[in-house]
């Protein structure tokens, strides 16, 4: 069925976008939720932005129908990677970098905040009074061995990890092998083991 719609969008019937919106419309929310500052977290629901999505990728599909791209669904990223970055601008009052790397702008544009969301995500569930108490010291642990990572570790680890993409898509967005993209996410997650050990 999935494939069936796709094929009859890329074949020019926007008629189905609100339907395959919705099978993808959960991945999209966790990557919003992932990537979504902190400090505006509380005056932006994810939810709201999810919907925002939905209507700049509506009004842009002949983007996507005249263009070459490896998937719907990796071409909605792109336009919640812009979204974001828009929302970033307009509540922090500052041009940061983009949030997500533009589809054509070369391989080596990694994002830039991804150290601080993996560290802030990992350790989300903590909630009691003492566990609260030592939450930055743990995010600190979490940044310090995300920081002795490579941009490109921390990033396939936050793509598959928490953005929830196949390796297989991990492999389309930072432009490497399947089997170096599993390698990298193995490498990465045996970094953090003894960190997050601590954590939980």
């Amino acid at each position: 069925m999935l494939d069936d719609l796709q094929q009859r969008l890329a074949d020019g019937d926007t008629s189905v976008f609100g339907e395959l919106f919705t099978i993808h419309r959960s991945r999209l929310w966790q990557i919003v939720h992932f990537r979504l500052s902190d400090k505006i977290r509380g005056r932006v629901d994810t939810d709201d932005v999810v919907q925002e999505i939905y209507l700049e990728a509506e009004q842009r599909l002949r983007h996507y129908v005249d263009g070459d791209f490896p998937s719907l669904f990796l071409w909605l990223r792109l336009i919640v990677g812009q979204t974001l970055s828009k929302i970033h601008r307009t509540h922090l009052k500052t041009e940061s970098r983009s949030v997500l790397r533009e589809a054509n702008s070369g391989r080596s544009g990694l994002w830039g905040n991804t150290s601080l969301c993996l560290s802030q995500r990992f350790i989300a569930h903590i909630t009691s009074p003492s566990q609260v108490a030592v939450k930055g010291e743990l995010i600190d642990e979490v940044r310090q061995a995300l920081d002795g990572m490579s941009e490109m570790d921390q990033e396939v680890l936050a793509l598959r990890h928490f953005e929830e993409l196949t390796n297989q898509e991990v492999a389309i967005e930072l432009g490497i092998k399947p089997k170096a993209a599993s390698i990298r996410y193995m490498r990465a997650l045996e970094r953090l083991r003894g960190v997050l050990e601590m954590i939980e």
